[in-house]
């Protein structure tokens, strides 16, 4: 009997890290385990001193992801009982764009004395949105000068993006971007921790710094226009050698291997942003199927043959999550937080209560009443802007909105229609790749969402008027990364030649899908019609208060003495 092989996969998200051990014969998932980052999200202040943040940082820790390596990996080759040397590769995916500046042999500028009470040292998150000043410089810049590379990201830039969080570093803290020798995405650094190498993928490149295969970097002229001290930027802080996705990156170090329990010379694969990876691991290979990473945030993923203007696209890159098609992708900034900001803040305690009698969590409380409600039946209408905007509008100066209130409202009503708004907003997003010519057929959704809650599936259905095939497997980026992992090692290993030979093997989807109801899908069109009005009049410019209302906001925070700006 040929001795099984296995590969690694390592899912970077924004509280923790997953580590999934998989046969690459068969997709067996074998072991998992999970790492929460110590530090979390850090958002008021910079861990072991004084200083506060200001307002849409978001910051981690290098060593929260380190300590992914170290306690998850050798976990699961404990729990599966298996030898090291069986371990044939290793996968990384991350959530981007984040970011950190660091020394030339990978030393993040925030574990130097010097630096690390200085906000700007440290990793920006992929949902710092501090950076939204920036974001609009960029895009105002690149539409006077007619950028070409605009039109790959739906017409703006995200403040989320990699350049308009270097520009903040820049314009705020210059001594930090002088002193980084390497400005990386995270899994890049991950990468290069495991390597020794630096090994930067074209994938976040591509969906994060806008580069393209075709015309590379933006010029240095657009970038001097952006700040002089910018001009170098990609020649300076980061790199013109970039590796597709699939590609081995490198070997396992042997200091790395005797840390984490593998052996060395253990394949690497190039990093991948969180949202394409999960596209083989659900068997989505070709067009037509959008892939939904349903999680805190929404990432939307589809594939298609040719490249297209489709407004509010995060962005469309060549090879970027399939050789040989245009990966699109777009996204919502919160849908999951959504609901659990509304648990943690709207739901009264004799709720609390009940599900605590009934022996339920309070998420499944409210589910079971808001399944009894009918669509529209609660006269509430919602703004899914509870963290900005991603797409379509790319603005993180939005905010949310919740109409109809009265006092009868109940709080499983609330609940429903923030589901809904979360619903539309997919669904605008839909209709926006739909408009320019992608075709969206049908659904795949992976994420923890995904798999707990049936009435949001099925609200998601009626509402895009579409089917909806549900993973099979709980972590399915985690997943994904195996499986380039598996390519990354290559056949002679026990491993794949190509994406769609291990996904083949290796794809976990459930069998039952959700379809629409035709009868709800009716209700809701009506109220996705209003929903339209709502978000055009707020988020097109006809009426800038939730703007207004943040910076009246940010006044009044200045004026009572809080520090805003996140350096000493």
């Amino acid at each position: 009997m040929e001795k099984r092989k296995y590969s690694i996969g390592i899912d970077y998200g924004t509280q923790s890290g997953r580590v999934l051990l998989v046969d690459v014969r068969t997709g067996e998932e074998i072991a998992t385990s999970v790492t929460p980052y110590k530090h979390g999200v850090i958002e008021t202040y910079l861990p072991e001193t004084k200083v506060k943040l200001g307002h849409d940082w978001a910051l981690q820790h290098p060593d929260d992801y380190v300590d992914v390596l170290v306690q998850s990996v050798p976990d699961v080759l404990k729990k599966a009982n298996i030898q090291a040397e069986d371990v044939i590769g290793i996968g990384i995916d991350f959530t981007s764009c984040t970011i950190l500046p660091v020394k030339g042999d990978g030393t993040p500028l925030c574990k130097l004395p010097a630096y690390k009470e200085n906000p700007h040292s440290w990793v920006k998150l992929w949902k710092h949105h501090a950076a939204q000043k920036q974001a609009n410089k960029l895009n105002e810049i690149a539409a006077q000068r007619e950028e070409v590379f605009l039109h790959r990201y739906g017409g703006k830039i995200s403040s989320e993006w990699m350049i308009p969080k270097i520009m903040q570093i820049v314009e705020e803290s210059p001594d930090i971007y002088d002193a980084a020798d390497l400005i990386m995405e995270a899994g890049d650094w991950v990468v290069m921790q495991l390597t020794g190498k630096e090994a930067r993928s074209s994938c976040s490149a591509g969906y994060k710094a806008l580069w393209s295969k075709e015309d590379g970097y933006p010029t240095e002229s657009f970038f001097n226009a952006l700040d002089p001290r910018l001009k170098n930027v990609v020649d300076q802080k980061l790199t013109r050698q970039l590796y597709p996705i699939g590609h081995k990156a490198g070997e396992l170090t042997e200091e790395m291997a005797a840390l984490i329990g593998l052996q060395p010379q253990t394949a690497v694969s190039v990093f991948i942003c969180d949202a394409p990876v999960a596209l083989p691991a659900v068997g989505v290979t070709d067009p037509g199927k959008m892939v939904m990473i349903m999680g805190t945030s929404l990432c939307h993923f589809i594939l298609s043959e040719e490249e297209r203007l489709a407004e509010g696209i995060c962005g469309v890159v060549e090879d970027g999550a399939m050789p040989g098609y245009y990966g699109y992708e777009s996204g919502q900034n919160a849908v999951g937080d959504i609901f659990e900001w509304f648990v943690h803040n709207g739901v009264p305690e004799h709720y609390q209560k009940e599900a605590k009698e009934l022996g339920v969590s309070i998420y499944e409380l409210l589910e079971q009443k808001a399944s009894l409600l009918t669509p529209g039946e609660s006269g509430l209408l919602a703004l899914d802007w509870w963290n900005g905007n991603r797409s379509v509008l790319m603005d993180a100066d939005l905010s949310g909105i919740l109409l109809g209130l009265t006092l009868s409202t109940k709080p499983e009503e609330i609940y429903r229609a923030l589901i809904e708004a979360t619903a539309f907003g997919t669904k605008m997003i839909i209709d926006t790749h739909v408009n320019a010519g992608i075709k969206v057929e049908e659904l795949y959704a992976c994420g923890g969402l995904s798999q707990k809650n049936k009435m949001l599936m099925q609200i998601y259905s009626d509402v895009t008027n579409r089917s909806i095939h549900i993973a099979g497997s709980e972590q399915t980026p985690a997943l994904g990364a195996a499986i380039y992992g598996a390519v990354a090692a290559g056949k002679e290993k026990g491993g794949y030649e190509s994406i769609v030979d291990a996904s083949t093997v290796m794809a976990n989807v459930k069998d039952e899908a959700y379809t629409p109801i035709p009868e709800n899908n009716e209700i809701y069109q009506k109220l996705y019609e209003e929903y339209k009005i709502l978000h055009d009049y707020f988020g097109r410019g006809l009426n800038d208060v939730m703007k207004r209302l943040k910076n009246i906001k940010q006044s009044e925070v200045s004026d009572n003495g809080s520090r805003t700006v996140g350096v000493r």
